[in-house]
C-alpha cells in the first residue's frame, strides 16, 4: 500500500497519555475502590460469574510497582466492525509491554476471535507495528464476528494459550465481544488456566458507554468525519437551494451518532429513535413533522434543508416494530421458500396481505413499493428482517413529499421539494484517528498492560475524565460484569453488557431540544470542516459535544 505525505507524517505522532502512565512503569501502583455488581440482576449475575464477580474498580496512580515480575507473553485481536483507533491500542498494548520487559512478546491473532481458535497468528516487533501507528482501520491483524461463547472453544483457546505459553489476552471489540471476554475470563478462572481476559472498549455507534466508561473510542472520529460530510452538504444546499437531503448514519440501537452529528452541524431535522419510541410516535406523525420544516422553510422562501436520520429508527416506531415482527412470523420456516417461489410481486403482496394483520397491513399500504420490497430482502442468520438494509432515508423522503402533495391540494403549502439521499456508514470506521482518539486508544492499550501486569482478569481497560487534556485522564480498570445484565437472546436469557441509548433526560439531549425549532425553520448550519491534526489544542485535541455537555460543571 502506498504511504501518503499525512501518513507520514501521522507515523511520528506522540500520543498523549494520563500523568499517572508517563511517570514510567516502575513508578504505577493501584489504588482500589469499592467491591461492585452488576447494574442489574445481580443474583443471576453473580451464579453466572462466581469467579470473576463482584471485584473491585481500581485506579493506578505514582507509586512504586508492586506487580509480580515476570515475563509476559501477550495475545491480541480486534473483534467486532472496525472504528478509529483501533490500532493504536494495540501500540500502546505493545509500547507498555516492551517497556516493562524487552523479553516480553505480543501475538496478534488474525481475522478476529476465528484467529485466536484456528492458531492463527503473528507476533510483532517494531518494524512492524510501526507501520500502524495513529492509523486507521483494522488491517494491522484485521477483524471478524466469530463469537467466543462455547465451552468448546474456550477449551480450544486455552490450549492455543497453554502452546504458546499466553499469561493474557485482549480483546479488542464492542459490548457483545466484551460480554464473550467477561465469560472466556470466567471459564480461564474456573480452570485455573493461569490466564487473564481484559477488554478494551469500541464502537463507533457510541452505546458502550455508562458511569465509568465515559466514551467507546472510534465514535469521536466517526462523528467528526460524517459531521464534516454533513457539514458539506449543508454547505452545498445552502449555495444551490433547491434541494433537500436526507442523510441516513450509523446507529442501529442508539441514536449516539445521528445525535453527536446534529450538535456539530445543526441541520433542520434530526430524528432520535429513543424519543420516537419514548413518544410512540407513528409514521405519519414523524412525517407530519419533517413536513413541518419543509413547509416552514419554504414560506421564507428556502425550497432546501438537510435532515439526519438515524440508521434503526424504523424499530422504534411502534407500528412498524411490530409490522417488522409479522413479517418475520410469515416468513418463519418453510413458508419463506413458498413466499420466494412466487414469480412476481403481485402474486407476493397478495400473500402478505393474506399474512399481516389488517392494522400491520395498512401500514404496508402506506410503505412505497420499494422499501416494501426491502423487508423482504435476504433475512439475518435468525430469518429476521436486516432493518439496517431498509433505505430509511428514502422512505421518510417519500412519505413527506406525498404529505406535500396533500398540503399543496389543500392550499396550505406552495413549495418545492426535491429530495437527495445518503447514508454515511463506511466512510467513517476506518477514518485517520482524531487526536483524541489517538491518544485515548494508546492509553486504553497502555493500561490494559498494567492490568495484566497486576494480575488482573475480567476487567475492561478504564481511561476516564475525557474531556480534559489527557494529563488529567484518570487511568484504571472495572469489573466487566459491573456492566452486564440478563437479556432475551434467541429464546434464552443471556448476560449481555447492557446498552446505553440516548438519555432523553440528558443534557446533550436537552441542548439539542432546545434549539431544534429555530434549526428547523431557519438556516442555521454549521460547516466542522475537516479532522485537524496541527493547530491550536482548541482545534485539534477537543472531544465530542456528547462528551463535553455530558461532562460540563
Amino acid at each position: 500500500m502506498s504511504i501518503s505525505p499525512l501518513q507520514k507524517v501521522r507515523y511520528e505522532y506522540a500520543p498523549k497519555l494520563p500523568g499517572m502512565l508517563r511517570n514510567g512503569i516502575a513508578d504505577i501502583c493501584v489504588k482500589e475502590g469499592a467491591e461492585t455488581q452488576s447494574v442489574a440482576d445481580q443474583e443471576k449475575i453473580k451464579a453466572l460469574f462466581p469467579n470473576t464477580y463482584g471485584k473491585k474498580e481500581i485506579t493506578f496512580q505514582k507509586g512504586a510497582n508492586t506487580s509480580e515480575t515476570k515475563k509476559q507473553v501477550v495475545g491480541v485481536i480486534l473483534s467486532g466492525g472496525q472504528a478509529p483507533g483501533g490500532h493504536n491500542v494495540i501500540c500502546g498494548l505493545y509500547d507498555a509491554l516492551k517497556a516493562t520487559n524487552k523479553d516480553n512478546v505480543l501475538y496478534g491473532f488474525k481475522g478476529g476471535p476465528s484467529g485466536l481458535i484456528e492458531d492463527d497468528y503473528l507476533i510483532f516487533d517494531d518494524e512492524y507495528i510501526n507501520q500502524y501507528r495513529n492509523t486507521g482501520g483494522f488491517d494491522i491483524i484485521g477483524s471478524g464476528r466469530t463469537k467466543l461463547e462455547t465451552k468448546e472453544q474456550f477449551a480450544i483457546v486455552a490450549e492455543v494459550c497453554k502452546k504458546h505459553g499466553i499469561t493474557a489476552i485482549v480483546i479488542i471489540g464492542g459490548d457483545d465481544s466484551n460480554t464473550n471476554a467477561a465469560v472466556l475470563a470466567e471459564y480461564f478462572a474456573a480452570n485455573n488456566t493461569g490466564v487473564q481476559v481484559i477488554g478494551c472498549p469500541k464502537t463507533i455507534d457510541g452505546d458502550l458507554k455508562n458511569e465509568d466508561i465515559e466514551c467507546s473510542f472510534g465514535f469521536d472520529t466517526a462523528t467528526k468525519t460524517y459531521s464534516e460530510i454533513i457539514g458539506n452538504i449543508e454547505r452545498d444546499s445552502n449555495s444551490a437551494k433547491k434541494y433537500w437531503h436526507f442523510v441516513k448514519v450509523m446507529g442501529r440501537s442508539a441514536s449516539h451518532v445521528a445525535l453527536e452529528c446534529a450538535l456539530q452541524t445543526q441541520p433542520n431535522v434530526c430524528l432520535i429513535s429513543e424519543e420516537v419510541a419514548e413518544k410512540k410516535m407513528s409514521l405519519a406523525q414523524i412525517t407530519n413533522y419533517i413536513a413541518d420544516s419543509v413547509a416552514a422553510r419554504a414560506a421564507k422562501g428556502m425550497n432546501f434543508g438537510v435532515a439526519i436520520i438515524p440508521e434503526g429508527v424504523v424499530e422504534f416506531i411502534p407500528e412498524f416494530s411490530v409490522l417488522i415482527h409479522e413479517i418475520n412470523e410469515l416468513l418463519a420456516g418453510s413458508k419463506a421458500d413458498a413466499f420466494n417461489a412466487l414469480a412476481t410481486w403481485a402474486e407476493k403482496y397478495a400473500f402478505i396481505e393474506n399474512g399481516l394483520t389488517k392494522e400491520s397491513m395498512a401500514v404496508f399500504a402506506l410503505l412505497p413499493e420499494a422499501i416494501q420490497q426491502q423487508l423482504f430482502l435476504e433475512r439475518d442468520p435468525h430469518g429476521n428482517v436486516q432493518v439496517s438494509l431498509i433505505e430509511s432515508e428514502k422512505l421518510f423522503s417519500a412519505l413527506v413529499k406525498e404529505n406535500l402533495a396533500a398540503r399543496k391540494a389543500a392550499g396550505t403549502y406552495n413549495g418545492k421539494f426535491s429530495p437527495l439521499h445518503h447514508f454515511l456508514g463506511y466512510e467513517g470506521r476506518c477514518a485517520f484517528p482524531s487526536n483524541f482518539d489517538a491518544d485515548y486508544c494508546y492509553s486504553l492499550g497502555y493500561n490494559a498492560f498494567m492490568l495484566i501486569q497486576y494480575g488482573y482478569n475480567g476487567y475492561l481497560s478504564k481511561v476516564s475524565n475525557l474531556s480534559k487534556p489527557a494529563n488529567e485522564w484518570v487511568a484504571g480498570g472495572m469489573p466487566i460484569t459491573k456492566m452486564m445484565n440478563m437479556e432475551r437472546r434467541h429464546g434464552e436469557d443471556k448476560p449481555v453488557i447492557k446498552k446505553a441509548l440516548v438519555e432523553l433526560d440528558g443534557a446533550p439531549f436537552k441542548y439539542f431540544e432546545e434549539r431544534r425549532a429555530e434549526w428547523a425553520e431557519n438556516t442555521c448550519f454549521v460547516i466542522p470542516g475537516a479532522i485537524q491534526y496541527f493547530g491550536p489544542t482548541e482545534v485539534c485535541d477537543t472531544t465530542t459535544m456528547t462528551l463535553a455537555l455530558e461532562q460540563a460543571k
